[in-house]
């Protein structure tokens, strides 16, 4: 076993390919010794919350910012070295967070099932020829489903120009669920396989996600809806009461460094976060329109649009029952 002083565990909601070749490099560079448990950003965050923040991880790495904000009590703030390089629209503004990629939502399309006139908008989701159609992650499982249903609900509600606030997600919210058929997938990597295999024609992914398996060679189509869509960054954070705290901080730094944003941006499929690379990619950072999305707010309310969720989800389920 490596000294103490040479070690780091990391909590990561990131697949093994992408965090694997990243940790390799942190540790072939700095000479820590990185252990590594992974599992969904929310499971992974509510084992913490549970344990009242008693867990021997020094750092957590991935998820959406707005899971991270949720659970902002369990991690210590810290301004990496580099910061200053990364476009402030990612940026934490209590640097309770690091920032790593930037991750569009984007919707896909079975390529042989579906033409992409059919396809085009939020609102074309909605249309009742695809109910039962659509493939989705459980948001209270997967930070990257929690993104895709809250831009969803974001650009209908924008869209019809219903009431603000919560009571506008009283009236989206179940709109989404029915279209669903009350069914979501336990995990986001099966929503890209289910759109592939053609058991569904629709699914709310993230565009690393759609671009992976289209690379593999698998029948999927790439859709930025016309309303816009969300560019939500995941990020790195580190632990409150972290054993190896400078070595949590060095891996924050190493992961906004322009060697390690290039790695993440071409191989594997992700945006970086710097100003610097703003324009690189097809299509840019700058040429995708946006919806506005409040991170602060919405994380702050995480908790009851979850319960809402699941609610409305259950409502959906019982009706299928009962027909």
């Amino acid at each position: 076993m490596p000294a103490e002083d040479k070690r780091l565990l990391i909590y990561t909601s990131h697949k093994e390919e992408l965090w694997k070749p990243i940790v390799k490099e942190f540790e072939e560079r700095t000479g820590i010794w990185v252990e590594v448990v992974s599992g969904g950003t929310n499971l992974l965050l509510e084992d913490i919350a549970e344990k009242k923040g008693e867990v021997d991880a020094d750092l957590f790495f991935g998820g959406g910012v707005e899971s991270l904000d949720a659970f902002s009590d369990y991690f210590i703030p810290y301004e990496a070295k580099g910061i200053e390089a990364v476009d402030p629209q990612f940026r934490s503004a209590s640097d309770v967070w690091t920032p790593f990629s930037a991750l569009p939502v984007v919707l896909i399309y079975n390529e042989k099932l579906l033409s992409p006139e059919e396809l085009s908008s939020w609102e074309d989701v909605l249309n009742p020829k695809f109910r039962g159609k659509i493939a989705m992650a459980n948001p209270a499982h997967s930070a990257s489903a929690f993104t895709g249903l809250l831009s969803f609900a974001e650009a209908v509600r924008e869209d019809t120009d219903s009431t603000e606030g919560s009571d506008g997600d009283k009236e989206i919210l179940p709109r989404i669920a029915k279209q669903l058929d009350g069914k979501e997938y336990a995990d986001s990597g099966e929503v890209p396989e289910a759109v592939a295999d053609g058991s569904k024609l629709i699914g709310i992914t993230l565009e690393e996600t759609a671009l992976k398996y289209i690379a593999k060679g698998k029948n999927i189509g790439i859709i930025y809806p016309k309303e816009g869509t969300t560019v939500v960054p995941d990020a790195g954070a580190i632990l409150k009461g972290a054993k190896h705290l400078e070595n949590a901080q060095k891996f924050l730094d190493f992961s906004i460094s322009k060697d390690c944003q290039n790695i993440l941006q071409k191989r594997f499929h992700r945006r970086a976060v710097l100003k610097s690379m703003a324009g690189e990619g097809e299509p840019s950072l700058l040429e995708i329109k946006r919806l506005s999305y409040d991170v602060p707010k919405i994380s702050a309310e995480r908790n009851r649009v979850l319960t809402d969720w699941s609610f409305y989800m259950g409502l959906i389920e019982e009706e299928e029952k009962a027909s």
